[in-house]
């Protein structure tokens, strides 16, 4: 992009600055000579001549700086960073360097280099022998039409170049966007690591879990002496209800579990001798409906009362 700007300021500004530095030669040789020089008299000509170049490479540098810009920007979009300017140690470590220099992606980086000199060597070639014909009768052009041609053959030289470049950049650009995207790329070792941190470590949440459903079984064991009644679906499910009628405006669970931690509830309530209610329906409706410690649900409370009053006949209490 910058060769491009740089190509077109030239060709559309070449005759206008071709008369800047005429008229550059034309004061040196012609105005000054004779002069009696002192240091005022080249100072004063110091500032003029740079002023007069600076006038010449603005517009070619200015250019630059824009296709420079736009470049990047075609590239990343819209990016400002301070990154690049901060001073960092590894840059001047000569191990670290070493391993750079001697590094595959360097290997790879002076195999492009060394392609794309060759590329556009031959694309110039190719121009200037395309030519040859013209090149060989500049001895009887005049220096003008000498100086236009070579003028037109270094832009035709140079717009080739341009197209060559501009083909390698696509193709660098995918090259390069790969090789950015396979180096974040995480490892499966990266992303367990992040894993861990984000959401903790797998083993130590299985841990804490455990410890927490030991816990709650050690606190339903210690409550299921309160109960009334454990209604069971006979391989799956134990819900234990506890109900007070001077304490209470609807049964309670006060103890809960499901296949392995269903089996040591039974257990525990055939020691302590707990009623034990077979009714598969009311013990997954308990189960799925109702945690430990809250009140049986309005829709479940006659089904419940009924497996109470059976349990209180039995044991010849009232409800």
């Amino acid at each position: 992009m910058i060769m491009f700007g740089g190509v077109i300021v030239i060709y559309f500004l070449g005759g206008w600055m071709l008369e800047q530095f005429m008229i550059i030669f034309r004061l040196n040789y012609t105005q000054y000579i004779g002069w009696n020089l002192t240091p005022q008299l080249i100072s004063t000509l110091f500032e003029q001549m740079a002023m007069q170049g600076i006038k010449i490479v603005a517009p070619v540098m200015v250019i630059a700086v824009v296709f420079g810009f736009i470049g990047n920007y075609i590239q990343i979009g819209p990016i400002f960073t301070t990154e690049p300017l901060k001073i960092k140690l590894e840059r001047i470590n000569p191990i670290q360097g070493a391993k750079r220099i001697f590094s595959i992606r360097a290997l790879v980086e002076l195999t492009k280099s060394l392609m794309k000199v060759a590329i556009i060597s031959t694309a110039a070639f190719g121009v200037l022998w395309s030519k040859r014909e013209e090149l060989h009768l500049l001895s009887q052009q005049t220096i003008n039409e000498s100086i236009t041609f070579i003028g037109l053959l270094m832009f035709q030289m140079a717009l080739t170049a341009i197209i060559v470049l501009l083909i390698l950049a696509v193709f660098d650009y995918i090259y390069q966007k790969y090789e950015f995207e396979k180096g974040i790329r995480m490892s499966k070792h990266d992303i367990k690591d992040e894993f861990k941190k984000t959401e903790g470590d797998p083993l130590i949440k299985s841990r804490i879990k455990e410890k927490q459903r030991q816990m709650s079984m050690n606190r339903m064991i210690q409550e299921l002496p309160n109960a009334d009644v454990l209604i069971t679906n006979p391989t799956h499910y134990a819900v234990a209800i506890k109900y007070d009628p001077e304490t209470m405006d609807a049964p309670m669970v006060i103890a809960m579990g499901k296949d392995y931690i269903a089996l040591k509830i039974k257990e525990k309530a055939r020691d302590l001798e707990i009623m034990i209610m077979e009714n598969k329906p009311l013990a997954q409706a308990l189960y799925h409906q109702v945690d430990v410690g809250d009140s049986v649900p309005e829709d479940l409370f006659m089904a419940v009362a009924e497996v109470l009053a059976y349990v209180y006949r039995l044991k010849g209490k009232s409800i």
